[in-house]
């Protein structure tokens, strides 16, 4: 189902000008959430090595943006660093808290799904807190499947944290070799 609001959301490649929206979206969701375990928010300058890391290793990163704001962005990028995990990458979506509920995650997932088989990747993993049963059945509406469960994993607001990977298959890459 999609609403007229989702509907004037305009997907793009993002933009160095677009750091610090990106960068006040995912402090957000470092100081409120278990979204990312995290502690404290990213500098300027940790999120413009963020962004000119993704564009350097040519990891897609795209934002939502209305009326030229930036509502969100999704990206990924190495799942392990050994050569063999190459078509297998995890990606991240976050949507600015005044945007929730307004289909940009979908639009954000679907995009990234479309880059992920485009770019001859095999996987696509989610990291999801255990506790965010929101986004483990949002990943499932997408075809992902529960993979495995990490329990106190993590240690964030006086708690320990489970993290749950879900995964979606592609059928990509069409000739995949070692290497």
């Amino acid at each position: 189902m999609t609403n007229s609001n989702a509907i004037a959301h305009v997907l793009r490649e993002a933009r160095f000008d677009d750091v610090p929206s990106i960068r006040e979206i995912f402090n957000h969701a470092i100081i409120h959430t278990t979204a990312v375990y995290s502690y404290e928010p990213y500098s300027v300058e940790e999120m413009e090595d963020w962004f000119n890391k993704k564009l350097s290793q040519k990891f897609p990163v795209y934002v939502s943006t209305l009326n030229d704001k930036v509502t969100g962005f999704v990206t990924y990028g190495k799942f392990r660093e050994r050569p063999a995990y190459k078509y297998c990458a995890e990606h991240s979506i976050y949507v600015h808290h005044d945007y929730r509920r307004q289909g940009i995650a979908r639009l954000l997932m679907h995009k990234i799904i479309d880059v992920a088989q485009l770019n001859e990747l095999h996987s696509l993993i989610g990291g999801i807190d255990a506790s965010n049963q929101i986004s483990i059945d949002f990943h499932s509406e997408f075809g992902f499947e529960k993979a495995g469960l990490i329990k106190e994993v993590g240690y964030k607001f006086n708690k320990w944290l489970d993290l749950q990977f879900m995964q979606l298959i592609f059928e990509t890459p069409r000739n995949p070799k070692e290497g």
